[in-house]
């Protein structure tokens, strides 16, 4: 009995140990990551930060986090922050946000609310390499902070994710929200009769993208992966009689140059053109060129109201056919 109280005390003794450095060895190193971002120009602040969860977890808790790239005009501020991991097993993480937090983008400024949004991640390696995330929040609310509090964008449940393939830079990426309902003032805009419902009936999308390196922690410390491959297996929307889905594959060069074709199958497009040109996504001049060669191809196809239409890229341009319909590049992530 005695031997055995003493090796239950020594392994315990081990653990603690275990525990202590692991404790230790993150929080430097989280320590040393913040001042080496603030010494790149980076706004890199928290009030607190704190390591706790002995003996089977380590837990990690931000007070008041603020980061900011100067660099990509990204920047997010939320008022506590946590990453939970099982002390055996390091790799895998649970991010947990909190209800309220601002997010600033190169286009604005936003305010996201939810409940209860957190996300799984695993990574590997020294580099911290991506190798999957799981995404979930029961609501979720995006409100642009310049605007009227009730022009946000609502989802009353989303489920994400990102899963690395096998060792390569490709990942597939699927995304299936719920109960999506369109700002008031944009629903305003595209349908003044009131005639679509408040929430889409569905919005999804299963795709792989392909970088021309993993993501892993250099990704936020220097250059980001850049796209060389987006593969849309499957995007859809629907929103009371209006569906729009779309499929297929476009390569990107180095310069950002675009070549491929996606595949777009449009039910009541007319009514759907007529959305996108009232939200500003087509200019007005365009929306009537684009509707009278539209409904030449739906007339061709023997369905007035239903497009089955490929769109092609390359040089530059996006086209239908043998007619350009717009300049694409893709911008390289910073």
């Amino acid at each position: 009995m005695k031997r055995l109280l003493a090796v239950i005390l020594i392994l315990a003794g081990l653990w603690s140990g275990y525990w202590f450095i692991a404790k230790t060895t993150l929080k430097s190193g989280l320590e040393g990551w913040f001042a080496e971002r603030r010494s790149e120009g980076w706004q890199a602040d928290y009030a607190a930060l704190g390591v706790a969860g002995f003996p089977n977890r380590i837990d990690t808790t931000f007070q008041d986090l603020a980061l900011a790239d100067p660099y990509s005009g990204w920047a997010w501020e939320a008022p506590m922050f946590q990453l939970a991991a099982l002390s055996y097993q390091p790799n895998h993480v649970i991010a947990v946000w909190p209800d309220d937090q601002l997010i600033a983008t190169p286009l604005g400024k936003y305010r996201v609310t939810s409940a209860d949004m957190r996300a799984s991640t695993r990574v590997s390696g020294v580099a911290l390499t991506l190798e999957k995330v799981l995404l979930r929040a029961e609501t979720l609310s995006v409100t642009h902070t310049a605007a009227d509090a009730q022009a946000a964008l609502t989802l009353s449940g989303m489920n994400a994710g990102i899963e690395r393939q096998e060792d390569t830079p490709t990942y597939r990426v699927g995304l299936n929200a719920e109960g999506v309902a369109p700002a008031l003032s944009l629903r305003r805009r595209i349908d003044p009769a009131g005639r679509l419902p408040r929430t889409l009936d569905a919005l999804s999308m299963d795709m792989q993208v392909t970088f021309d390196r993993p993501w892993d922690r250099t990704s936020l410390e220097r250059a980001r992966p850049e796209y060389r491959r987006i593969d849309v297996k499957l995007a859809e929307a629907r929103w009371g009689e209006l569906s729009l889905a779309a499929a297929g594959a476009v390569d990107v060069d180095a310069t950002g140059m675009v070549t491929g074709r996606i595949t777009i199958k449009a039910r009541n497009w007319r009514e759907i053109l007529a959305a996108t040109t009232a939200a500003g996504a087509v200019p007005a001049g365009l929306a009537d060129q684009l509707e009278k060669a539209l409904g030449l191809l739906a007339q061709l196809s023997g369905n007035s109201k239903t497009l089955d239409i490929p769109l092609d890229f390359k040089g530059g341009l996006m086209l239908l056919g043998p007619v350009p319909l717009a300049q694409v590049k893709v911008e390289h992530l910073r």
